[in-house]
């Protein structure tokens, strides 16, 4: 993010009102845009410049060229490191990367070695991007990563095979119901594992606490345990808002138009493919921006040591900022 590059002067959030949904959304759909994958490392260090000539006063006010170099870094840097997001892991490549594994996972009619195949890759996919754009206060280490990464992957196959085997058995359910549910497992097992994947690989942070700022200021204030409850526990919630409209409308789509046409198997995986991209691009932005991704809050809600916090100047500090992470 612009946040990472140094200065004595801030940029201004967002050409977007943050504190409003709608404005986070329009935010969101900024970092997200796909458009940024095509930028040059060129065009990455002349976004830089331009955004520290403006930290640093020789810039004064926000211009088109501006904002412009802002989205580049807010969808480029992660705000922690100042380095670059790995390219597949960036939330502007997120649609694009997530695209054949949901193809895969919601293709009809797999058997349990797909259905295995395609959990354990996105899982795998979801580790990195969760890693790639988590809080790096404490990284986890390789033997951490590693257990965290089995025991997601085993509870997206665990529920996924599960309900594959129950849905059949429901003699009492219409032929109907079965096929909708069945085409429903792997929301059920990308929600619960996506859920159980983003507390495992943030788990560091909520044991030792994340990095608080003033949120006047800007000056780190101190380490809170709170925070990264909130920080990890909001993010997995956009993740299943992001995953659900994705896991669900298009099969119940696909269900009515093989009922109402005869589909051969390629038109059929392309209109899969279709309706997953569209929905995938239209959903992203609305599930990132249900909590800002540097969040405020009052200190009266993280730890008691941090209440009667001063700054500087002897004055009490009231709110503090984290970075979410996405």
């Amino acid at each position: 993010m612009a946040s990472a590059i140094p200065g004595p002067r801030d940029l201004p959030e967002s050409r977007y009102d943050l504190s409003s949904y709608w404005g986070r959304v329009k935010h969101s759909a900024d970092v997200s845009d796909p458009r940024m994958l095509l930028i040059t490392k060129k065009k990455l260090e002349e976004a830089k410049a331009l955004v520290s000539d403006y930290k640093n006063g020789k810039i004064m006010d926000m211009t088109p060229q501006l904002w412009t170099s802002k989205k580049i870094l807010d969808s480029t840097i992660h705000p922690d490191t100042g380095e670059p997001v790995f390219l597949p892991f960036r939330m502007s490549s997120y649609v694009l990367s997530n695209l054949v594994v949901t193809v895969g996972m919601l293709t009809p009619n797999m058997g349990a070695f797909g259905t295995l195949f395609w959990q354990i890759t996105n899982q795998s996919l979801n580790v990195a991007i969760n890693t790639a754009n988590s809080n790096k206060s404490h990284p986890l280490t390789t033997q951490q990563l590693a257990t965290s990464y089995a025991m997601a992957v085993t509870a997206s196959c665990s529920v996924a095979l599960g309900l594959n085997s129950l849905v059949p058995r429901l003699k009492s359910l219409s032929a109907n119901s079965r096929l909708i549910l069945g085409r429903l497992v792997p929301f059920a097992a990308v929600v619960s594992a996506g859920v159980v994947n983003v507390f495992l690989m943030r788990g560091e942070e909520i044991r030792k606490g994340i990095s608080v700022f003033d949120a006047d200021s800007g000056e780190v204030v101190g380490t809170s345990k709170k925070a990264a409850t909130f920080a990890v526990g909001e993010t997995a919630i956009s993740r299943v808002m992001n995953a659900s409209p994705i896991m669900v409308i298009p099969p119940l789509i696909l269900v009515r138009l093989q009922r109402k046409f005869k589909m051969t198997k390629p038109i059929e995986t392309v209109t899969n493919l279709g309706l997953i991209l569209a929905t995938s691009f239209v959903a992203l932005p609305f599930a990132l921006g249900v909590f800002p991704q540097r969040r405020t809050v009052d200190v009266t809600r993280l730890e008691k040591r941090f209440w009667s916090l001063k700054n500087k100047e002897g004055k009490p500090i009231t709110k503090v900022q984290f970075n979410r992470g996405m």
